[in-house]
């Protein structure tokens, strides 16, 4: 039976576990598509040796807009336009979000589950 200071932090750690839950459930509920990778912004130089690129100052060509993610353990890119930059910046921060809010609920479990094995062992 766990003493009175275990039962208060494991019901401490329920708490914030379905506090973070029930996060969970909100954005699930309002969120958009969803979205692994980045999307950067790239400048080039070309190999034409008068081309401004290499002027001076230079002036790189761009900005082009890039996603890439890793898809079946290769690193995939494409350019993007700047409507569906934006798209994709939207989706990848919907995907950055409920990952989060994922990883707080492991981090709370996983301090509970700390507890319990600790009390466990106890008895």
């Amino acid at each position: 039976m766990p003493g009175p200071t275990t039962a208060r932090q494991l019901a401490d750690y329920e708490r914030r576990y379905r506090a973070v839950a029930a996060q969970l459930a909100t954005e699930l509920a309002t969120i958009g598509l969803i979205h692994s990778g980045s999307v950067i912004k790239r400048y080039t130089y070309c190999a034409t040796p008068r081309c401004r690129c290499h002027g001076d100052p230079p002036q790189p060509h761009g900005p082009y807009w890039q996603w890439s993610a890793k898809v079946k353990g290769k690193t995939v890119s494409h350019r993007l336009s700047d409507v569906e930059a934006e798209l994709y910046q939207e989706w990848i921060a919907n995907d950055r979000r409920l990952n989060d809010l994922i990883g707080q609920m492991r981090q709370v479990a996983a301090e509970a589950a700390t507890l319990k094995l600790e009390h466990a062992a106890d008895t």
